[in-house]
């Protein structure tokens, strides 16, 4: 499993062994524990489960509870799953730092868009404006419905204004520029969705 779940710290700066100037995104990667290792016996498929992110008592339910400490793991914040190839090289309570990494690697970054709150079509969807003179008296709305008497309505799927943002969003082939075991942290050129100490999913690249 190359995988790990970690927080969004910011971006900064880096040079690189020739000279450029390379802008990455900073995330605390890991440690991951082993929670639960699911086989196709008493699942119906192979994977396994990780927490991650230190969490009060208080702030985890009694079901999660239980879980933990069947598992040998403190409280955690996070619980995700990825599937394996060799369930094997598994056991409770193991712990998957940011090492499954090094320089130079392809990686895809998931997280959760930040939310915008409910926008109109020129910000949502990049549509023009009407003119903003000579008795217009239109400028940022939706622009034609459609049709007549037939269809009679509005067509599904058609760009208008509502929620923005909050969404599931996948970057592919970023490349790994620094692995910092000791620190847990992780450089990665570009930029990866969501907001500061939000959540994000590195794994290894699908079409790397």
């Amino acid at each position: 499993m190359k995988a790990v779940l970690g927080r969004k710290l910011g971006m900064t700066q880096v040079f690189a062994e020739d000279g450029r100037l390379v802008p990455v995104t900073v995330i605390e990667a890991g440690p991951m524990v082993v929670t639960q290792i699911k086989n196709k016996e008493t699942d119906g498929y192979e994977a396994v489960q990780v927490a991650f992110g230190e969490v009060k008592e208080k702030r985890v339910n009694k079901p999660l509870r239980g879980h933990f400490a069947k598992a040998g793991v403190g409280f955690k914040k996070f619980v995700r799953e990825f599937k394996v190839e060799d369930l094997s090289a598994y056991s409770l309570a193991q712990e998957i730092k940011v090492d499954v990494f090094e320089a130079g690697e392809k990686v895809d970054a998931i997280g959760t868009s930040k939310g915008k709150g409910f926008q109109g079509p020129i910000k949502r969807h990049n549509q023009s404006r009407g003119p903003m003179t000579h008795g217009s008296r239109y400028h940022r709305g939706p622009g034609s419905m459609g049709a007549a008497s037939d269809p009679s309505r509005v067509f599904k799927g058609k760009k208008l204004a509502g929620h923005m943002g909050a969404e599931r969003v996948t970057i592919q082939n970023l490349e790994v520029v620094k692995v910092d075991v000791e620190k847990n942290l992780i450089l990665i050129k570009g930029a990866v969705p969501g907001p500061k100490k939000g959540l994000v999913v590195i794994k290894k690249a699908i079409k790397g």
